[in-house]
């Protein structure tokens, strides 16, 4: 690929002073190929430029080209100073033939047919841009129109196939346009807003300057979204919210990458909370504190802003999106909303166009709220770990007070400052006070009138840390019912569903919650029983039937069908039956597991007819139904599943299935196939934790082929004794791979 660019041919002419203007003509021929560069777990791939099925071989694949630029890859495919801290307009033209569409940043300013049948586009932008947000797309796809946001193109860039469902996925982009842009107090900042979805894309989603890229992740029909559980539409949050934090004011150097990353991490939950509540809000909260966690407890805690790193890739992680959301949240509720958005209002005007860190983000919430606000930039910005904390309470009635104690239980000598609320109930009415932990060990004493029902410590649920609360049972069963938030209820009815086997109080906590307000707390509490306790199962079966045929959301419907599947009863099959034919594939899904424990024959049978149309959860249980069975035939169907799942999650989870069924397999040449497939997905997605999960998944099929190779002979016990061989030889090279990174 050849592109002329303003940028020498020859060296110049005479000396230019630096205030004189001059151009340079560059002719550069960008080979990706031959670039040997190493991605990250974010972006496992760094050669720029990608051409994806170019020469039409593969029927699977449409033909496309596309880039990925961050974090310094725009280099690869034209010259530039490939840093963040750069800021340039650019114009790009591509040469394509007739039949293909093209996208880049800014505006189509011109489309020329030339002689030979091609096709020259030109995209300008006029507005400064860091290189890594530069991008290019050709391919064959379906370009759809939205309401333009105050005059402004919005579209959206998809294949045929799925052109038709553009709308359904992204058709809220106009409306969040409009929520950023009000919070922020700054219009959407750019001439248009394009997104498109590509093929094998390295990546989730990048934000370049009015383009963003998806990957297939958010390729999904009508029946897919019903499932979808808002994923899609945080992504598509998450990419436009860059459109301001990290385009419009980008971070100086990737030391700095949580002013971007942060706040995108961030503006899910801000989305969510707007179009559907607090509680899908909170609940996307705690799944992103517990990714954290879960990352803490693989690869270890590190700053969020981080001078030091092995490689700049590795900024891209749990603490610079995930903990970084989770700061920012602590940060909204401790100055509150109007001074919070006042202060990215601010950062924002005070850097369009250029390069910031963190300490401007603060200089911004200095100057709002007349506070020194360097002790929480310490504590969360340049510091790393989290507070665990330990609860307990002591009433005196004779003096009326109720005395809290809280501990700072973490190993090591940091002590974190924590602003909070406690909220104490009592007769009816609940009493707010505003305290702050600042050593190892506090007690604060409050006065009643009569003894507290409920003394709710971190009243709003904000706090980044690990919590131990001694208390005893009663006082969940009033939080439930009292205490309004998302994380109170489920805290209420984890507590609940501990006892509610020999607790009828607790029981009837756990019966309420499966009516809650909000989905996925009614499908925790469904998910939750033990229907073979004889007082459960009078007191819930009723409900859990009607859950399972009536309840408008797909993921309770699933979680009830699956409770009802553990009973093995027969008297349940037409429900099943009818389960089968829910627009939900996760509904569909779970009856087919269902069927698979009560007659894996007919459940088979169900599956090979159900193959052909089945996604997401369905094709799980499939996969499920075809590994009970065992029949080496449909080892092609996981392959298949395997080498045409689209994303990396689900190729992840494919390849989870293929190990299962591979376990099975007597046939050394599949085999070896899976597993020589499975490493190299390993390979590029250049994830320690991955590989760790493929390396738990390999090591019972050691000990299967051992096993097998011990009890047989002959032919079939030196394919048992091959087939484990190098299966252990995958394994070292997937720890091998692993300690390297």
């Amino acid at each position: 690929m050849r592109l002329r660019w303003l940028a020498a041919e020859h060296s110049p002419d005479k000396q230019y002073k630096s205030t004189e203007s001059y151009i340079i003509y560059i002719d550069y021929t960008a080979k990706p190929d031959e670039l040997t560069v190493k991605g990250s777990s974010a972006i496992t791939d760094a050669k720029g430029l990608y051409f994806i099925n170019p020469d039409g071989k593969d029927p699977n694949k449409p033909i496309q080209i596309w880039t990925q630029g961050e974090t310094e890859a725009s280099s690869v495919w034209f010259p530039t100073i490939d840093k963040n801290n750069q800021k340039t307009t650019s114009e790009i033209s591509m040469t394509v033939q007739k039949k293909y569409v093209t996208l880049s940043n800014g505006k189509l300013v011109s489309q020329k047919p030339n002689a030979d049948g091609t096709r020259t586009d030109t995209w300008k932008m006029d507005q400064p841009h860091a290189p890594y947000l530069f991008m290019m797309a050709v391919g064959d796809f379906v370009i759809t129109k939205d309401t333009p946001w105050k005059g402004k193109e919005v579209s959206y860039y998809r294949e045929k196939a799925y052109a038709p469902y553009a709308k359904a996925i992204f058709g809220h982009t106009p409306e969040m346009m409009t929520f950023y842009s009000k919070i922020l107090g700054i219009d959407y900042p750019w001439v248009k807003y394009s997104q498109i979805v590509v093929r094998d894309y390295v990546s989730g989603a990048m934000e370049n300057t009015t383009a963003t890229l998806h990957g297939e992740m958010v390729q999904k029909t009508d029946r897919e979204l019903l499932d979808d559980n808002h994923l899609a539409e945080s992504v598509i949050a998450h990419e436009l919210f860059h459109q301001w934090f990290g385009d419009y004011a980008t971070c100086e150097s990737w030391s700095n990458l949580t002013v971007n990353e942060s706040f995108a991490d961030y503006s899910e939950y801000l989305w969510l909370e707007h179009k559907f509540g607090k509680d899908a809000a909170d609940a996307h909260h705690l799944e992103s504190l517990q990714n954290y966690f879960s990352f803490v407890g693989y690869a270890g805690d590190r700053d969020l802003v981080r001078f030091h790193y092995r490689d700049k890739e590795d900024m891209f992680d749990a603490v610079s999106y995930q903990k970084g959301g989770r700061i920012l949240n602590m940060l909204r509720n401790y100055v509150g909303d109007d001074a919070f958005f006042k202060s990215l209002n601010l950062y924002l005007k005070n850097n369009a166009y250029k390069a910031t860190e963190s300490h401007h983000l603060r200089l911004a919430f200095e100057e709002v709220t007349g506070q020194d606000m360097n002790w929480f930039w310490n504590q969360w910005y340049f510091g790393q770990g989290y507070p665990e904390l330990d609860f307990n309470y002591e009433y005196n009635e004779a003096a009326k007070t109720v005395k809290v104690t809280i501990k700072q239980i973490q190993k090591g000598d940091k002590i974190f400052t924590l602003p909070f609320a406690i909220d104490v109930y009592e007769g009816g009415k609940k009493t707010r006070h505003k305290v702050t932990v600042k050593d190892k060990e506090e007690a604060f004493t409050f006065a009643y009138s009569s003894k507290p029902d409920f003394v709710n410590v971190d009243g709003d649920k904000i706090l980044l840390a690990k919590k131990t609360d001694h208390r005893d049972i009663n006082t969940y069963i009033f939080q439930y019912k009292n205490a309004p938030n998302f994380l109170d209820r489920r805290e209420a009815i984890e507590a609940t569903l501990r006892q509610h086997t020999t607790n009828a109080a607790a029981r009837e906590i756990v019966i309420a919650a499966l009516k809650d307000k909000y989905e996925g707390l009614r499908a925790m509490a469904v998910s939750g029983l033990k229907l073979d306790n004889a007082d459960v199962k009078a007191a819930a079966l009723d409900n859990v039937i009607a859950l399972a045929k009536n309840d408008p959301a797909s993921v309770v419907r699933a979680a009830a069908v699956a409770q009802l599947a553990k009973l093995k009863d027969q008297q349940y099959a037409p429900l099943f039956e009818a389960a089968l034919k829910d627009k939900s594939y996760a509904v569909a899904g779970a009856a087919l597991a269902a069927f698979n424990t009560l007659n894996p024959e007919n459940a088979y049978a169900t599956a090979k007819k159900l193959e052909p149309e089945a996604k997401g959860a369905l094709m799980s249980s499939i996969a499920a139904v075809y590994t009970k069975k065992a029949d080496p035939a449909d080892i092609a169907f996981f392959a298949k599943q395997f080498e045409t799942a689209g994303g990396q999650n689900a190729k992840f989870n494919a390849a989870l299935q293929y190990l299962a069924m591979l376990s099975k397999v007597d046939d050394n040449a599949a085999f070896t196939k899976g597993l020589d497939g499975i490493k190299s997905f390993a390979d590029q997605l250049n994830n320690g934790m991955a590989n760790n999960y493929f390396i738990n998944m390999m090591q019972p099929i050691v000990k299967k082929k051992q096993e097998q190779a011990a009890s047989a002979s002959g032919a079939a016990a030196e394919t048992a004794k091959q087939q484990a061989a190098y299966t252990e030889k995958v394994i070292a090279e997937l720890r091998a791979a692993k300690t390297e990174e």
